[in-house]
């Protein structure tokens, strides 16, 4: 059974920062395209951030300069480094590991960004 776990989300002022985790297995990290989704209220979830098992990453254009995903394997885990967050950043994150036909999701943490 694959298991992903989401931790650092928060509460944070507008201008601020957070950093999220998901702890997963080493095979995974190593395998799988991992990637950060997320959902506002009212809205479908929608792609952030992905980093491939060759460590390419692809971001969606509302973060790019401001989050940094990254893959730490002696860790096992996956980060997303959010600076420079903004209201709409709000929402609730997911961590999402991905290989063909076999797509894993964590239970997701929310992020709320305050003006």
């Amino acid at each position: 059974q694959v298991q992903l776990v989401e931790s650092g989300g928060g509460l944070v002022q507008a201008g601020g920062s957070l950093r999220l985790s998901c702890a997963t297995s080493r095979s995974i990290l190593n395998l799988f395209t991992m990637g950060w989704y997320r959902q506002a209220p009212g809205k479908q979830r929608e792609l952030v951030a992905t980093v491939t098992s060759r460590g390419s990453t692809n971001y969606v254009d509302s973060v790019k300069g401001r989050f940094t995903i990254s893959r730490d394997v002696a860790m096992n885990t996956m980060y997303l480094q959010m600076n420079s967050l903004k209201p709409e950043d709000t929402a609730v994150y997911y961590c999402n590991a991905e290989l063909g036909v076999r797509n894993y999701w964590g239970q997701g943490t929310q992020v709320t960004v305050h003006s």
